[in-house]
């Protein structure tokens, strides 16, 4: 095998390719360059293994610069890699000349775009681990999105989300794990100024990883490192054939030409390395912004909490902004709180939505009233009483308010006082359940809740309040809106000091 054997698909693009500017901004494509392309990705063969220390750039340049290296030759660094089998084709099918092996190497022109596997980015700057694969994810780890069984997605520092953290136990020594490069748009831009400082050619690099994707089965390369290269084309305001503007259409155009290189690649091969040619309006002079432009803001990311998240979603909020809440949230929220476990087969669980600054007003007001009468029989002073009421000011700038209640029909009659309380007590701790569930499923909708226990003291008061039906406990008042801030960083706290076994 000679470095200049290569495989190599060729393909034709939509009739009509992006022409929006992209997001980030993209040079503007003259309308020459409106017509259907001929796309080629070509794998390039004929690289060494590498290691820590492998001089990349060089060895990429060598395999892809005009004149490369002759025919039979091997790169510096090493030897070529073996020839990757072809697979089989259909009667009457052309192999192309290069990957029958008595072509060229694809010299590099203005325009192409030169994808590389992260692993071998990996391995040329280091990023070897021989720490048990567990601990090196964990150390990759910044949120576990799910797991199940031994297999964990979560998110890297780069944003990234994908199985195991990106590290990889596969071609490479036995007892080590590769991990994904410290930075890869920085990997990207320096492989680009290698080839464009080593073989005079301006072209765009992409660095690639495997991820499996929610809703899909299978796997397929995207784009974790970019250089060079429009990393999206935002086609948002364009009219589609039929004249409807385009609202939400993004086109990811970096994990486009990932996963396309990918098919040449491939997984078995040992061919790291491809060139794809006939994208050159994605190609920009500067650098741009990397693939880091593709990871999704968290605040945009209707999927942002994996089930790993979902209980750690609930934080106290106490600031809200003015924007309405959604009714519908509230009740996909209830909905939650209803499948709390409750004794007895029952469902002690009632809520009132006070959606009315009067119905909120007049609960708010009659428990303030309570409140200070309550402080100044305790022999508070007015100005300490001042104090303690101003922690209600949450309910008071809250859009909306729910009130949970617990309702005990269900309960069991003792004649004894010990298993009476005992009865009760469960199902207060159903109530806790079922406000728990609510506060939680609150956040998933993207709401922000406080719980604040003021209805337990005036139970009475509030009932009369919120005229609500005999029996109708509450128990506590929960404030619901948009968060106007974010909340502070939760302490951590060792499961051992709050854990007895026996």
């Amino acid at each position: 095998m000679t470095p200049e054997d290569a495989a190599s698909v060729p393909s034709t693009a939509p009739e009509t390719p992006p022409a929006a500017a992209a997001r980030p901004a993209a040079p503007a494509i003259p309308p020459a360059a409106l017509t259907a392309p001929v796309i080629t990705v070509t794998a390039v063969t004929g690289l060494p293994e590498i290691g820590p220390g492998s001089d990349l750039p060089a060895l990429l340049a060598s395999v892809l610069a005009p004149g490369g290296p002759p025919p039979g030759g091997a790169p510096p660094g090493g030897t070529p890699s073996p020839r990757a089998p072809l697979a089989p084709r259909s009667a009457g099918e052309t192999v192309p000349l290069d990957a029958a092996g008595g072509g060229s190497a694809p010299s590099l022109r203005d325009g192409d775009i030169v994808v590389v596997t992260s692993k071998v980015v990996s391995k040329a700057e280091g990023r070897i681990s021989a720490l048990p694969r567990e601990q090196a994810i964990e150390a990759e780890t910044v949120r576990v999105v799910a797991s199940r069984g031994d297999t964990t997605i979560a998110q890297t520092r780069h944003g990234l989300v994908l199985a195991a953290a990106g590290v990889d136990a596969s071609n490479t020594a036995p007892g080590t794990v590769v991990l994904l490069p410290e930075d890869p748009d920085e990997s990207a831009r320096r492989l680009r100024k290698a080839l464009r400082d080593r073989a005079g050619v301006t072209v765009g690099v992409v660095i690639t990883d495997t991820m499996g994707r929610p809703w899909r089965a299978g796997q397929t390369d995207a784009a974790i490192g970019a250089a060079g290269v429009v990393p999206a084309r935002d086609h948002r305001g364009e009219t589609d054939s039929f004249g409807n503007t385009l609202e939400v259409t993004v086109a990811a155009v970096a994990d486009e030409i990932a996963a396309a290189a990918d098919l040449v690649k491939g997984k078995t091969r040992q061919i790291p390395v491809a060139v794809v040619r006939g994208l050159a309006e994605f190609v920009t002079d500067g650098d741009g912004p990397g693939a880091r432009a593709l990871i999704r803001p968290a605040g945009e990311d209707m999927f942002r909490l994996g089930s790993a998240d979902v209980p750690l979603a609930r934080r106290t909020i106490r600031s809200f902004t003015g924007q309405p809440v959604d009714a519908g949230a509230v009740r996909r929220a209830i909905a939650t709180a209803l499948t709390a476990p409750a004794p007895h087969h029952s469902e002690p669980w009632r809520f009132v939505i006070l959606s009315s600054p009067a119905a909120r007003s007049a609960l708010l007001d009659a428990m303030l009233q309570a409140w200070i009468a309550d402080l100044r029989r305790g022999g508070f002073t007015e100005e300490q009483i001042a104090r303690r009421t101003r922690r209600g000011e949450a309910l008071r700038k809250a859009p909306l308010i729910v009130v949970p209640c617990l309702e005990t029909s269900a309960a069991h009659s003792y004649p004894d006082e010990r298993r009476s309380r005992a009865e009760r007590d469960m199902f207060v701790v159903s109530m806790g359940a079922a406000v728990q569930n609510l506060l939680i499923a609150l956040a998933v909708e993207g709401l922000g809740s406080a719980w604040i226990s003021s209805t337990l003291f005036c139970q009475d008061v509030a009932a009369r309040a919120m005229d609500l039906p005999a029996g109708w406990q509450p128990m506590g008042a929960i404030a619901v809106g948009h968060p106007a801030e974010s909340p502070r960083p939760r302490p951590g706290r060792e499961v051992k000091e709050f854990t007895l076994v026996r």
